[in-house]
């Protein structure tokens, strides 16, 4: 009845303890197994409690979770009452889809200047850019009028363009043709140059000059001298990075090679090995400890002090030691009341521990 008694009280700790950590299903079940062991009111007050506990976290976690919901019902609701685009950006974006060649696009003349189609591009940028207009197909729209700008101020290919027209692109595109009824204005005469790049180039300064960042090749602007001149540095910094990185591995590897020719082997050692082979007890606590073979020959010092020192190092190996053993014992126990398990209990309180009896022998 005892050991009952025993047990119980350590289930009772087990459930206090989970009622403070708030793992009310672990401290019910462990305060109605004590109740089973010893009856005792401290357990039925404990098994009320711990109830009464459990309902009302169910009920808190609960209720922000249907806040959540219904939160989120009301932002979904809101999302599809709004509208990203108004009537005008729409019908800007259309109307640039029906239109049949780059002219009619920028709404100007065949005859108009090159400062005439800028100024045209200006105006219909700012209204189609695809972070300002969310309207449906306005980023092809953007893309067409920077296809049309590009083309029309360079002297060469708006020359081609008067030419050919749109019976070029339609010779080119077969496929595309028999897709689409109007004209496809994002394809054939092409822009060398993205749209958003087109873009940058006159809100952010103006055109560049062309020779300065690229060249041209069969009809495209070849960014590849660019690309090679960007890797290359690349390469080089990544290379300076990792040595940065390494150089304190190299220098720990060379402090290391260095103090092997400076650092003496140290006199004795607490185990036997080829260097230190030769057995010595001290005088006072019989600790063994061992020297190389030319001790007795190439030690100056005190034997007292050197015996001092190995008895020391011996009781801290045995501390160390000792607390492994202690620590490895009382885990297992603490395993077998988790799993209140009784023959793995009596396993783990057999559980010996040299160290912390030989250290109690030797320390005075």
């Amino acid at each position: 009845m005892d050991s009952n008694k025993d047990e119980a009280e350590r289930c009772m700790e087990f459930a206090e303890r989970y009622m403070r950590e708030k793992k009310y299903e672990e401290s019910e079940k462990f305060a109605r197994k004590a109740q089973k062991l010893y009856p005792t009111k401290k357990g039925e007050d404990l098994i009320a409690k711990v109830i009464v506990l459990s309902k009302q976290s169910q009920k808190t976690e609960s209720e922000p979770s249907i806040r959540k919901r219904q939160n989120v019902s009301k932002d979904k609701t809101q999302t599809q009452a709004t509208v990203d685009y108004t009537k005008e950006q729409l019908e800007s974006v259309r109307r640039i889809t029906k239109c049949k060649d780059y002219y009619e696009i920028l709404m100007v003349t065949k005859e108009a200047t090159d400062s005439d189609i800028k100024k045209a591009y200006k105006k219909l940028a700012l209204q189609l850019h695809p972070d300002k207009n969310k309207a449906p197909g306005a980023a092809e729209a953007f893309k067409a009028i920077g296809n049309a700008v590009a083309i029309l101020t360079d002297v060469e290919k708006r020359k081609q363009y008067d030419i050919y027209g749109p019976e070029e692109e339609r010779m080119q595109n077969v496929h595309a043709r028999q897709a689409h009824s109007h004209y496809n204005y994002t394809r054939g005469f092409e822009a060398d140059i993205t749209a958003e790049e087109l873009f940058n180039m006159f809100f952010g300064g103006g055109f560049p000059q062309q020779e300065m960042f690229m060249r041209r090749t069969g009809g495209r602007w070849n960014r590849q001298q660019d690309a090679q001149a960007q890797h290359a540095h690349s390469q080089q910094a990544n290379g300076y990075t990792t040595f940065l990185q390494l150089l304190p591995v190299l220098l720990l590897i060379l402090i290391t090679m260095m103090s092997s020719f400076f650092i003496s082997d140290p006199v004795y050692s607490l185990h036997s090995n080829t260097k230190y082979s030769v057995k010595r007890v001290t005088v006072d606590l019989k600790v063994p400890y061992y020297v190389k073979e030319n001790f007795h020959r190439e030690y100056q010092g005190s034997l007292r002090r050197l015996e001092n020192s190995v008895e020391e190092d011996y009781i801290n190996n045995l501390r160390h030691a000792c607390y492994r053993e202690k620590n490895y014992k009382e885990t297992m126990m603490w395993k077998a009341r988790h799993f209140m398990d009784q023959d793995m209990f009596l396993s783990a309180k057999n559980i010996q521990t040299p160290s912390c009896k030989r250290l109690v022998e030797v320390q005075p």
